[in-house]
């Protein structure tokens, strides 16, 4: 089966509100093992809102829809769906009693408007709202040349399209399955190296129609690798994705960092924490990311556990500096004293400014990356790319990776 998700609203066409529905949507599908092949986003209109659903119709035997369920006059859901089959919309008393009932336990007296959240398009069937006043619309579209797609309509609001769909579209689709299947998801996150310089050390794993799929993306210089796997249980999956997972990391070595949500500074806090060291940052060009990451990260950990033992330590990051770049007069290593002077910590992190191209024997502009600890000093020349934010993210990150590098492994020296 394939699966189109149709997201309605003036709100969500004029980007006026984040369409998160279709989002949660497709990833339940996907659990379910149907893949989604089209995201369609339509305006409160009769006209465009039949033509999306019969060519979604034609070309998916799924059609799951949210928004316009709603009892106002812009709330065209029901309307296009009579249109789009040809069949008129007829009430329901058992929607309208339920419709009333919801009324009634607010002690509210319901407007007449609100009707029209019973009426639904002959022959449909009625999807249950047990947390509101609009209930869902299940019905078959018929396909040019024979066939049919279902179209389950739900309402917008999160919360209640959720409810609705774990007890009546969930249960739904997976009857309409002859072998029940699963597709889970194993995301591996990299620093280090670009795009194509990963797929490159990938021989084979790009590989479209390979079983599990590894698609690749790149964020801020974060690599994701996404493995996809189906099969008829989620162990089952597990166990396909078990042996790509192992030949990314040994691939790609050190580039791996973390999986799933993690990020550069959630590992390099980690390794921080496990060698049981202390860091201060100072940083100029970096305008105080490298700082800000790392706070996020401690408070998140410190939020996502209840396990104190399994908390980051409390002086794991004892301080941190931000120089303004009108204000860097020193170097690199008169920033590191600096800090380490007040705040005594085991390793400092430094950023400097941002130098020119010639000096240094740089090319174009790149900043001076120092991390100064009881072994020795790591340095590296973090050449800048990007726009204003862009590429002091990437610097921040590169920063920070040095951290991740050197406490991870025992690393050699290295100079400018």
């Amino acid at each position: 089966m394939r699966a189109e998700v149709i997201a309605i609203g003036d709100e969500l066409t004029t980007g006026q509100r984040l369409d998160t529905n279709s989002q949660w949507i497709a990833r339940e599908l996907s659990v379910l093992g149907i893949p989604v092949v089209f995201h369609t986003t339509i305006t409160d209109s009769l006209d465009d809102g039949v033509a999306a659903f019969r060519i979604a119709a034609s070309r998916a035997d799924v059609i799951v829809a949210t928004g316009g369920l709603g009892p106002t006059a812009d709330d065209l859901t029901r309307d296009v769906l009579s249109l789009a089959v040809g069949l008129p919309l007829e009430l329901s008393e058992v929607a309208l009693a339920a419709v009333e009932a919801r009324f009634a336990t607010r002690v509210m007296p319901m407007p007449a408007t609100n009707r029209r959240q019973a009426m639904f398009p002959q022959g449909s069937r009625i999807i249950p709202n047990p947390d509101g006043t609009a209930p869902g619309i299940d019905l078959d579209i018929a396909k040019v040349g024979g066939g049919a797609c279902r179209a389950f309509a739900l309402p917008g609001v999160p919360s209640e399209m959720r409810v609705m769909w774990e007890q009546s579209v969930k249960q739904a689709l997976l009857a309409m399955q002859p072998d029940a299947s699963t597709l889970v998801f194993r995301r591996i996150k990299c620093f280090g190296a670009g795009e194509s310089a990963v797929e490159t050390m990938l021989p084979d794993l790009i590989r479209r129609g390979r079983d599990p799929l590894v698609g690749i993306t790149a964020h801020e210089a974060t690599i994701t690798l996404r493995i996809a796997a189906r099969g008829r249980t989620v162990p089952e999956c597990l166990a396909k994705i078990a042996p790509t997972e192992a030949i990314i990391r040994e691939c790609l070595g050190q580039l791996v960092y973390g999986v799933e949500d993690d990020e550069i500074q959630d590992a390099a806090l980690a390794a921080v924490d496990a060698a049981g060291a202390t860091l201060a940052t100072i940083e100029v060009a970096t305008h105080g990311q490298v700082a800000s990451l790392f706070a996020a990260s401690a408070a998140r950990r410190a939020l996502e556990t209840s396990n104190a033992q399994s908390t980051l330590r409390a002086n794991t990051l004892v301080g941190s500096i931000v120089v303004p770049d009108g204000n860097a007069q020193a170097s690199v290593d008169e920033l590191v004293e600096q800090c380490r002077r007040d705040f005594r910590a085991t390793h400092v992190l430094a950023v400097g400014s941002v130098v020119t191209d010639g000096q240094k024997g740089t090319s174009g502009e790149a900043v001076e990356i120092v991390l100064a600890g009881p072994q020795g000093t790591l340095r590296l020349c973090h050449r800048l790319g990007g726009g204003g934010s862009l590429r002091r993210s990437r610097a921040a990150k590169t920063a920070i990776d040095l951290v991740r590098k050197a406490l991870e492994v025992k690393p050699s020296l290295h100079s400018w």
